[in-house]
């Protein structure tokens, strides 16, 4: 059974006069790292809010379909009850600390789930560990980064044990460096713990490196979906809806790559396949 499926799912806010999402149907496996991305206005953070329960226990609206969660009605639980299996890490994370110093932001809603002290400790120390920001423990959250923030906010969202970790636009505010660092990150809890991830995100050359699946949505609809190879071969449908192409990859098809042996997504990748067009 998928972690989380969702049939047929159609969405329109109040008062609006066309769905956001339309006739949504996906199913996500446990341990899947999959990347959603889109033009402006497809309808990505839509679906990330009806995902994590944001919609439509704060958001009204018509809804049409289904969206289970281990085989239950997401929409019949409490986001407390959500929030238990899917974390959420937000585009901005300044809206989302609310902590003076880093252990009280990991500690935060562990507190309000009244984890046991002891508990809370041990969750907090490998949740820093995940995020590879132990060094940070005792910093004030005024004195980070834009990198450093992010990782907190992704290191509180482990500590709370998600099952699905749901990020929207993560690294819409950081520099090439720190993007990467989020990815890597996202990576190795990914790999090493089993954990789901979900990243809704624009820079396309982190997704094809890193997600397994990629989905693209256009106008509230799933016009795509499969692995990164397969969905950034199809170059001109992406440039027709405004979706940016990896540079690597887009260097190689105009160099005759059209399969997933001939189409590299990351640098080291179009490395090797420059190589082989150069010995031939």
């Amino acid at each position: 059974m998928p972690v989380l499926e969702i049939n047929n799912f159609t969405f329109s806010y109040s008062q609006s006069t066309r769905p956001a999402l339309r006739d949504i149907n996906i199913k996500i496996d446990k341990g899947e790292f999959i990347g959603i991305t889109g033009p402006t206005g497809a309808g990505k953070t839509t679906l990330a809010c009806c995902l994590n329960g944001i919609i439509p226990h704060f958001h009204g609206g018509s809804v049409r379909g289904q969206i289970d969660l281990h085989g239950s009605s997401i929409f019949n639980s409490s986001a407390a009850q959500i929030s238990r299996h899917v974390g959420s890490v937000f585009q901005d994370p300044e809206s989302q600390i609310v902590s003076l110093d880093v252990e009280q932001e990991i500690a935060f809603g562990l507190e309000n789930q009244a984890c046991p002290p002891a508990e809370i400790e041990k969750r907090i120390a490998a949740a820093l560990d995940l995020a590879g920001i132990s060094s940070l423990r005792r910093r004030p959250t005024a004195t980070l980064s834009g990198g450093q923030k992010q990782r907190v906010a992704v290191a509180a969202a482990l500590a709370m044990q998600p099952e699905i970790l749901l990020l929207d636009e993560p690294t819409s505010e950081l520099d090439p460096v720190g993007t990467e660092d989020i990815f890597q990150v996202l990576s190795r809890i990914n790999k090493e713990h089993g954990i789901t991830i979900i990243v809704i995100e624009q820079k396309t050359d982190q997704l094809a490196a890193h997600a397994g699946r990629i989905l693209v949505l256009n106008d509230g609809n799933l016009v795509m979906d499969g692995e990164p190879w397969q969905v950034f071969s199809r170059q001109e449908e992406l440039d027709d809806i405004g979706v940016r192409i990896p540079q690597v990859t887009r260097l190689a098809g105009l160099l005759g790559g059209s399969d997933r042996y001939s189409l590299p997504l990351t640098v080291e990748q179009a490395r090797i396949y420059v190589e082989r067009l150069v010995r031939r």
